[in-house]
């Protein structure tokens, strides 16, 4: 999970308007606009200037607020990623801590596609991710499982 862009130290709620870079509060938001580092981007820059908020009761996190644009084109529908998190199975292979340190070196890493590569080495690693994989996209799963029979 990201931290908010300005203190470093809490989950963002929200993101600036203006250059979307995300938040924790107003204060963060009062120190953004204060120092000068608020670029806006035409492309996706609101007309007001009201912080929007990322995550509430009435709007929840959506896999946008999760991407950055490069990683959009892998997007996984919210639907899908619900799913993911409602998961027993994935619940129960989560209990397990040298699964949960492959999952944080992959994410932490800076080179992750090298990082993605040595945990799929792991056989724990690749069962978790087949496990995902049919959460996601059971048909698909089941009909890449027919053929190699």
């Amino acid at each position: 999970m990201q931290l908010c862009v300005v203190c470093n130290e809490l989950v963002p709620k929200y993101k600036c308007p203006a250059c979307r870079i995300r938040y924790c509060s107003v204060n963060c938001f009062k120190k953004h606009k204060a120092d000068g580092s608020c670029h806006p981007n035409k492309e996706t820059a609101p007309a007001s200037n009201t912080p929007t908020p990322v995550c509430s009761a009435e709007q929840p996190w959506t896999v946008i607020d999760l991407l950055d644009n490069d990683s959009q084109s892998d997007s996984v529908a919210l639907e899908k990623l619900q799913k993911l998190g409602d998961s027993e199975a994935l619940k129960c292979f989560l209990l397990n801590p040298h699964l949960r340190q492959l999952i944080t070196s992959v994410d932490s890493a800076e080179n992750k596609d090298k990082a993605m590569k040595d945990a799929m080495q792991e056989p724990l690693f690749t069962e978790f991710a087949d496990q995902c994989l049919k959460i996601i996209e059971p048909k698909e799963t089941e009909h890449y499982h027919e053929d190699d029979d």
